[in-house]
């Protein structure tokens, strides 16, 4: 199962309370992963990806095993810790201002 964690506030849309878990059936990558999420909380559709383009949104930042995943290929695979459960993926929402 591949861990997830979600930021509060789409915590509170989903309506779930710390780790969302997922199966992924496929080779564990950006895109299957939230294809998961999205087709388990369909809540969730256009809050963390454009719902036309699926392209991470803005202000929307992905983190495993210390790295910031936000830039890679969303069919590129994530890291093996990720992909066995051993490590979460992070949803975070990022923080802008001046």
């Amino acid at each position: 199962m591949i861990r997830v964690i979600l930021p509060f506030h789409l915590c509170n849309l989903a309506r779930v309370h710390g780790e969302v878990e997922l199966a992924v059936e496929t080779q564990v990558t950006q895109r299957a992963l939230l294809d998961a999420l999205e087709a388990r909380y369909p809540m969730l559709r256009g809050t963390i990806r454009d719902h036309v383009t699926h392209q991470r949104r803005p202000l929307v930042r992905f983190f495993a095993c210390e790295q910031d995943l936000s830039h890679d290929s969303p069919d590129a695979p994530l890291p093996a810790a990720v992909a066995t459960g051993a490590e979460p993926f992070f949803v975070v929402g990022a923080i802008a201002g001046g």
